[in-house]
């Protein structure tokens, strides 16, 4: 009978994963011995026991099996948080083609312990009458330092360490001799760094309209029904997990839904993790979220420092918190008790991982509810392709939100102009004379304006009159984008250098910056409304911590008339005084080289639109575009969900593109072109070989050249198969293994699902 082998973590913590060791599993365990399993194992000389975590099970012993120990047992608490991130690490390695030691540091991303803060207290443990002698003492023999720390124990006992060290003068070696007598001690409290300081808990609830009731009470009573109480000691959970899509308009109070579902599952005792797709909507998000829940909250995001990653997880850890907000690694907070993942935005690009492994927080989260016992609930008014097709399947369930969430608010009312009959007739401003004029109107009335340009930069590349040659990065296959200080730079691996005189490629001095981009929209806008007052919100910005914040909190205070910015402005943010947005170049996401662009741009256009209005005064959006014929800016343009998917799913159907097929991708790189093409070749041959031995039907295309051939040196091609099971990617991972034996080395292999 063929031995079954398992990879063992000895000791697992959030600040690093140690390497395996592996042990035989018994015959008797071989049925529940799985990724996640806490087991007890001999270690050692002495073949003490210790517990350790089981992270992968295998056929192939790494080392000779005589010398190999056997599995001792299941630990009795085997079932832990612990476990089931280690699980789900698994679950995510066989889906998304990654490593185990890749998929568990993706699952555990705290790595490393930070010390706590503290803070320290200096008391006095003398009495008056001896401090009164002390303090002659002191100045009888000149100790100034002393002398300033006993006068000031004369009026408190207890003084803060840090008045102590800035403004008495006090150092450490000074308070030395002091706490060996016993004269004073240090009194240590360790602070939790907290993100979140100084928010304030306002409300208990929202009055929920008809629509959000009857949404909330859906998932409620679904919930309630499936919930069963755990044995003895143990929490409750579900007995079958459920997947659901909110689908609401723009501004239809879809959050307010989701703060009614989390107060009814975290009555129940157990935990809510919330995601969003961007940090800038971190902020607002937060500030509903926390007036709601209060201290209950905690938070994670990439603006953090490593010290308020670190609390903000122990909190999770501890059980003091018992709902986790932040993008894609939120959703692998330490909850032992989770009941509930919240997906706001699941449409989202930001929520698919663009490294190793290159999973799809959606898929993963489930992945996850399913261990966990706990539900999913998609929320977005233009949700993915692939979410909606589930939907309307029966396969998640849908709950719709129809109208917007106050009574006297509506859709924006949207204007289509055709820029080419703006060119005809003169104007080659960026703003069409419709957007000026609407524009000019908001400013008289003191209303605000929203301009979404999704290009940041001064100018979108810089070219060469002469001969026509754009300035490109060395090290990518990409123009370099001008910015207002006068560099350039390229927005993949950051390269930049001062703009050139004189033509690279040429020498010739008829060099300049040609099209748009939200630094020269900023520019343009001061010119023709000087009298306005312009924040502008892109990646330049906001690059230093608190950035994101600073602008939304300027803006919605009022103390700006018109707000500038790309993606991240017209995404989830609730301006009540907001009646414009204008979008400057609808067409810039049509043009990318990808199947789903046309998704993507009504889903950017729908958001941006939806960012008008969403008070009591009437909204109104104004889109530019050189395609006003094209179906996703129609059906953005009316707010159309439904005639946008008839279209775009009967073109996904007829391509032969997700969701009415699987799609899995292998992607290639390397810093030699020639080994490139060559390793290439022979991963084409050896797949294809597979695909018709598994005698199944798929269709393979590739490989080809990467959208970005080379980016930061690296060449890069990608191979796609077409395929109704995903499955094959295990076949087609173990060739790659094979190859890459054989190969250099200098050839990386990634894999992706969609």
């Amino acid at each position: 009978m063929k031995q079954t082998f398992a990879n063992v973590i000895i000791d697992i913590s959030h600040e690093k994963v140690d390497r395996t060791f592996q042990y035989i599993v018994p015959e008797t365990l071989k049925d529940r011995i799985k990724a996640g399993v806490q087991v007890e194992i001999p270690f050692g000389k002495g073949n003490s026991l210790r517990r350790g975590f089981v992270v992968e099970v295998t056929n192939q012993p790494e080392f000779d099996i005589d010398r190999m120990k056997e599995i001792a047992g299941i630990s009795p608490d085997s079932v832990s948080v612990q476990s089931q991130l280690i699980e789900l690490a698994w679950e995510i390695k066989k889906l998304y083609g990654s490593t185990m030691n890749q998929a568990l540091k993706t699952v555990l991303p705290v790595k490393q312990k930070t010390k706590r803060r503290e803070k320290k207290t200096i008391r006095c443990c003398l009495t008056r009458e001896e401090l009164t002698k002390a303090l002659e003492e002191a100045r009888g023999k000149s100790y100034r330092a002393r002398t300033r720390l006993f006068e000031a124990f004369l009026e408190t006992d207890q003084i803060p360490g840090e008045v102590v060290e800035h403004q008495l003068n006090i150092t450490s070696a000074s308070l030395k001799p002091l706490i060996e007598k016993g004269t004073v001690e240090i009194i240590r409290r360790e602070i939790c760094r907290d993100p979140l300081k100084g928010l304030q808990k306002e409300e208990t609830g929202v009055a929920l309209n008809a629509e959000q009731q009857a949404a909330a009470e859906t998932f409620w009573n679904s919930y309630q029904s499936r919930l069963i109480q755990g044995p003895e000691g143990t929490s409750n959970r579900l007995s079958k997990e459920k997947t659901w899509l909110l689908y609401g308009i723009t501004g239809s109070g879809k959050t307010e839904v989701y703060m009614e579902m989390m107060d009814r599952v975290l009555k129940k005792g157990r935990q809510v993790i919330v995601l969003i797709p961007e940090i800038a909507l971190t902020y607002q998000t937060v500030m509903r979220f926390y007036k709601r829940f209060g201290g209950r909250i905690a938070i994670l995001n990439s603006r953090l420092s490593a010290g308020e990653r670190y609390d903000q997880w122990e909190l999770a850890m501890k059980g003091e918190v018992d709902i986790m907000i932040g993008p894609r690694s939120a959703l692998f907070a330490p909850f032992s008790n989770l009941g509930l993942i919240v997906i706001d935005e699941e449409h989202e690009g930001a929520y698919k991982s663009e490294t190793m492994p290159r999973y799809h927080a959606r898929e993963a989260a489930i992945l996850r509810a399913r261990l966990s016992g706990a539900d999913v609930v998609l929320g977005s008014a233009t949700p993915s392709m692939e979410t909606y097709s589930r939907a309307l399947s029966g396969e998640y369930g849908m709950l719709r939100l129809q109208s917007r969430a106050f009574s006297d608010s509506r859709l924006a009312r949207t204007e289509v102009v055709d820029l080419r009959e703006e060119l005809k007739t003169g104007n080659k401003t960026m703003f069409s004379r419709c957007l000026s004029a609407h524009i000019q109107d908001r400013l008289n009335r003191g209303q605000q304006v929203m301009l979404f340009m999704n290009r940041r930069g001064y100018s979108s590349f810089v070219s060469c009159r002469s001969c026509g040659e754009a300035v490109q990065c060395p090290h990518c296959d990409v123009s370099m984008t001008l910015h207002k200080n006068g560099r350039l730079y390229c927005h993949y691996c950051g390269y930049s250098l001062p703009m050139p005189k004189l033509c690279l490629s040429c020498g010739s001095p008829y060099i300049a910056g040609f099209g748009t981009g939200t630094q020269k929209l900023e520019e343009m806008t001061r010119q023709m409304f000087p009298e306005a007052r312009v924040l502008r919100m892109d990646a330049d910005t906001t690059a230093k911590k608190g950035g994101h914040e600073e602008i939304l909190s300027a803006f919605e205070a009022g103390e700006a008339d018109i707000l500038i910015g790309t993606q991240m402005i017209v995404k989830g943010h609730d301006f009540k005084n907001v009646t414009l947005v204008g979008i400057m170049a609808a067409d810039l996401s049509l043009n990318t080289p990808d199947y789903r662009c046309a998704e993507r741009t009504f889903q950017l256009l729908t958001q941006a639109a939806g960012r008008a209005g969403r008070g009591s005064k009437a909204g109104h959006v104004v889109i530019q575009t050189y395609q006003p014929d094209h179906y996703s800016i129609e059906t953005a343009a009316r707010q159309d969900y439904e005639a946008f998917y008839s279209r775009e799913i009967a073109y996904r159907k007829m391509m032969n593109y997700p969701p009415a097929c699987r799609m899995s991708a292998v992607l290639f790189a390397a810093k030699d072109e020639a080994a490139l093409d060559s390793f290439c070749q022979e991963a084409e041959k050896r797949i294809s070989r597979i695909l018709e031995e598994l005698s199944v039907s798929f269709q393979s295309i590739g490989p080809v050249n990467a959208p970005v051939y080379k980016v930061n040196d690296m060449y890069r091609k990608i191979l796609y198969i077409k395929c109704e099971n995903c499955d094959i990617l295990d076949k087609i991972r173990d060739s790659m293994d094979f190859l890459m034996k054989y190969s250099t080395g200098a050839v990386q292999v990634q894999y992706d699902v969609s």
